[in-house]
């Protein structure tokens, strides 16, 4: 029994996707969509940079989104392999929108346009330089909770990804995280500083959970083919309205990988096929179960050698 699942932001970078855009007319049709409905070139930024530019949050998150979706697309139409056999679809932050999107939840465009207004919002919910994220490596999650509840009073910072055993990543203003640094460094635990222009997935982007309720509320969530895992719960989720919920939710909530991937192995899930850029959940699927099969579709040769 198989899953689907869909990458975030940091699994871009220019020329993504380049081999099926030049191969796929179906592919350069959804690129035209998208460069028309977001008035500007995304095709371009995406095959041909600068890299500056698609790292951006605004840019960031719309062409994952559409990288994976064209991915999705040309494994169904062209090869005729039916993902929507999969027992769950899962995505990693705006993953989620990718995973809903293919599954039938939201029409690709309306999922394009919600994800510029998300990646504008977060990215501008804290001032430049105010906020950043440090990935912390090799502890277990109490321990770090531990060092969170103790020091509550000091500074204030959250989990905003639980990835994998070893793996999570904090969320804060940066005078937090700097505090929190030290305490780290003096616990012997190895943290690293990431090149982000905002703290996801905590509470200090309340601004953007207010902008996305007001979209999210104007959209009409269609019943999809796929049973979906929700990022805040971890676990599994039809009901439209409650995807909605949670969707508005997970802005300021942390993404609960580790616990989605564990719950979907208990659910007898021992296939993982990861569509879209890079191979970032691959990776991390790997270090939550070694016994996992694990397929990642970036190119057309890893399509042409997918068995399901």
């Amino acid at each position: 029994m198989f899953s689907v699942i869909f990458p975030g932001q940091g699994s871009q970078m220019v020329g993504m996707g380049k081999d099926v855009y030049e191969k796929f007319d179906i592919v350069k049709n959804l690129f035209k969509q998208a460069d028309d409905a977001l008035n500007f070139s995304m095709s371009k930024l995406i095959l041909e940079g600068p890299k500056e530019k698609l790292d951006l949050t605004i840019n960031t998150q719309p062409a994952i989104f559409l990288i994976s979706y064209s991915i999705f697309s040309i494994v169904k139409k062209e090869f005729n392999l039916d993902l929507n056999k999969a027992k769950y679809f899962a995505g990693h932050s705006l993953g989620e929108y990718s995973a809903l999107s293919c599954a039938g939840y939201l029409d690709f465009l309306e999922t394009l346009k919600i994800l510029r207004i998300r990646g504008e919002a977060m990215q501008n919910s804290v001032p430049k330089g105010q906020g950043g994220m440090v990935v912390v490596l090799g502890s277990k999650i109490d321990v770090i909770e531990k060092i969170l509840t103790d020091n509550k009073k000091i500074f204030n910072v959250q989990i905003a990804n639980d990835n994998s055993e070893g793996q999570m990543v904090l969320s804060g203003k940066t005078k937090d995280l700097e505090q929190l640094i030290q305490i780290l460094k003096e616990n012997s635990i190895k943290n690293i500083k990431l090149p982000v222009s905002a703290p996801f997935h905590c509470d200090l982007m309340r601004n953007a959970t207010k902008i996305m309720a007001d979209e999210l509320n104007k959209l009409n969530f269609k019943n999809g083919q796929n049973k979906l895992i929700s990022n805040v719960t971890a676990h599994e989720i039809k009901d439209p309205e409650e995807l909605k919920t949670l969707l508005i939710k997970q802005i300021e909530n942390r993404v609960r990988w580790r616990e989605s991937i564990i719950n979907m192995i208990q659910n007898n899930v021992n296939h993982f096929i990861e569509i879209g850029p890079g191979k970032v959940l691959s990776g991390l699927v790997k270090r939550i179960n070694k016994n996992v099969k694990i397929d990642t579709l970036n190119s057309i040769s890893d399509i042409e050698s997918l068995n399901v």
